[in-house]
């Protein structure tokens, strides 16, 4: 009798343990990245592709969860290809200087309504800000996704200049897929 519990337990710390060490990284197919923006007072919608990063997430201990992702800024599409390369010029995104958009969490907790918030480090033309939303997580094909939105003004970033055409604030939409690492 002793043996068994002694495995029992021995086995339940090893599942914890690997659970919680589950790394997942996010991948492009069947991610998206989507922002809003009103540009002389019609909006503008449009994507960045190229996802790359970390996530550790365990629903059941939020604690230890962190992510660390990033964005392919120069992947920026609204359509438009002449608005898209103005935007990834200097004033704007910059794209050359700064290739990358990047967030990395530094708190995950449960909300009363079932979400999670999560709070992090956005880095947007090497200007970092903390931010925090509210976002969804459910499996897709046994690996987690994970859903979000939040609003930030580009002007705290550097990106648009003092230009009185295009809001100060931009939306951003999330909804990323993951793999096992």
């Amino acid at each position: 009798m002793f043996k068994v519990k002694y495995f029992f337990t021995l086995s339940t710390l090893f599942l914890a343990l690997v659970v919680k060490a589950q790394s997942f990284v996010p991948v492009d197919n069947g991610s998206s990245v989507k922002f809003k923006i009103k540009n002389f007072g019609l909006m503008v919608e449009g994507t960045l592709k190229g996802l790359q990063g970390d996530i550790k997430f365990n629903p059941d201990d939020v604690a230890s969860a962190q992510f660390d992702v990033s964005i392919d800024a120069s992947t920026l599409n609204t359509g438009i290809g002449m608005r898209d390369n103005h935007v990834r010029k200097e004033e704007y995104l910059d794209v050359k200087k700064y290739p990358r958009i990047h967030f990395v969490s530094s708190k995950i907790t449960a909300s009363k309504s079932g979400q999670w918030v999560i709070t992090g480090l956005l880095t947007i033309k090497n200007v970092t800000k903390e931010i925090s939303f509210p976002f969804n997580y459910s499996l897709v094909n046994g690996n987690p996704s994970f859903e979000g939105e939040f609003e930030i003004n580009r002007r705290n970033y550097g990106v648009g200049g003092s230009s009185m055409s295009m809001a100060d604030t931009l939306n951003v939409l999330l909804s990323v897929r993951t793999i096992s690492k």
